[in-house]
């Protein structure tokens, strides 16, 4: 009988395990992957959902498509028994059911990062998945209908101001593409033609993008300052409220529109493993397998994993670490059964890239900083070569953009209320029962 190896999760990390174990396994082993999704998702490429460039389907890839060697399980782990080597899931129809394993990775990525603000979990909305995305793209277009169609100036001015709190990639991106979007939606529009849309970029740090070299962080500010984003640094919300935040110097913003963006913490179904963790995440060792758990080993967010080049420290949450945490981790459970050789998880940082909407971008490859076309350049291409498929698609809808500019429909199928900010799974919509 061929051994089972279960994925958890179909993130980059999840992803790319899956897809380097068909081809070092060669059909050896049964590779079964668990996911509350059919599908792959190109996280980075969300904002431009959210601004009306892309489609959503475009940045999703099909998992039955692309990995045709294995078992795809559709259902959202809810737990496990280590001693007897059983995932324990649910359905999407709300089944619960059990699935055995003899080798297990952990691959659950992350969910919104919550903060105890007060309001905040009740009137902000997060951006880690397809609904939100739809959801936020759908709201800013009704923002600026709703605003344009009324004659009461206070009303019009808090439905024309947005905050975005967090200046990480995420933050940055969402608002740098974003005001692009609605500033489309009130030249489209006479009424508004001298209302202002407000857009704020709020976030703790002395600078936006703090992770990243200062130079992407100065190309990124710049831009969104000549586009009119007030960047607020040393400043947060203290409170969320109906009809607007107070942020921490005390200042009253009225709002309808708070986009959290402060960062991700790894899945909660971490926890219920009963395993150490450190910061919420599985500790592992340089190989990604639990310390004591020879058959359990984990990558990407939801994992601990020691950066070699950082003694003392944790690898960052990034795309470009859990996607090769996920294919180192694939050969070293290969190497649990008899094929190849287990290898410490090592990196060598090859640069970053920030697309800022428009015909603008940050970027340095292996370390030489660009802005401007050039960056922009990187990116897509970076962007291109990155994604496991719809490559073609996404390249003809940017150039349709590019001509025709973004669509600006409002569709209105995804209720604020299905899509809160405090969920285990932004992946999927949350409807009332």
């Amino acid at each position: 009988m061929r051994p089972r190896i279960v994925i958890v999760g179909a993130g980059f990390a999840g992803f790319h395990a899956a897809k380097t174990l068909c081809r070092v396994a060669r059909g050896r082993a049964e590779i079964v992957l668990v996911n509350p999704t059919d599908y792959f998702l190109y996280v980075p490429l969300l904002p431009e959902v959210a601004g009306g460039i892309l489609e959503p389907r475009r940045i999703t890839v099909s998992l039955a498509d692309t990995l045709p060697e294995v078992r795809l399980v559709l259902g959202e782990v809810d737990g496990f028994d280590l001693e007897d080597r059983q995932v324990r899931y649910e359905t999407p129809v709300g089944m619960h059911r059990e699935l055995g394993y003899d080798r297990l990775i952990l691959a659950a990525g992350s969910v919104n990062k919550l903060l105890p603000i007060p309001g905040v979990a009740e009137h902000a909305h997060g951006f880690r998945g397809i609904p939100e995305a739809i959801f936020l793209r759908d709201h800013l277009t009704q923002q600026i209908e709703l605003a344009d169609a009324t004659d009461d100036q206070t009303e019009r001015d808090s439905l024309c101001t947005f905050v975005v709190v967090g200046a990480g990639y995420t933050g940055t991106e969402v608002a740098a593409q974003c005001v692009l979007y609605t500033e489309l939606l009130r030249k489209r529009r006479p009424r508004l033609r001298n209302q202002r849309v407000r857009w704020m970029l709020l976030d703790i740090a002395e600078r936006v993008l703090p992770e990243l070299d200062l130079r992407l962080s100065r190309t990124a500010d710049k831009v969104l300052r000549e586009r009119g984003v007030e960047v607020r640094t040393g400043l947060s919300v203290a409170e969320a409220q109906p009809d607007g935040v107070r942020l921490t110097d005390g200042t009253f913003v009225a709002t309808q529109s708070l986009i959290w963006c402060v960062g991700v913490r790894p899945d909660p179904v971490v926890e219920g493993l009963g395993l150490k963790t450190e910061r919420g995440r599985l500790v592992v060792d340089e190989y990604l397998n639990v310390p004591g758990h020879p058959d359990v080993f984990a990558a990407g967010d939801a994992a601990a994993v020691p950066d070699l080049a950082r003694p003392g420290e944790l690898t960052p949450m990034t795309a470009q670490h859990a996607e090769r945490q996920g294919r180192r981790v694939a050969h070293n459970v290969a190497a649990t059964f008899g094929t190849g050789e287990r290898k410490p998880y090592k990196h060598k940082d090859l640069g970053f890239v920030v697309d800022l909407g428009g015909l603008q971008a940050a970027a340095n490859p292996l370390q030489i900083p660009l802005a401007g076309l050039p960056a922009k350049a990187v990116t897509r291409g970076y962007h291109l070569l990155s994604m496991p498929g719809n490559r073609m698609r996404t390249a003809t809808e940017w150039l349709l953009d590019a001509v025709l500019g973004p669509q600006t429909t409002h569709l209105g199928v995804i209720p604020a209320d299905d899509v809160p900010l405090e969920t285990a799974g932004p992946e999927r919509t949350r409807p009332h029962r």
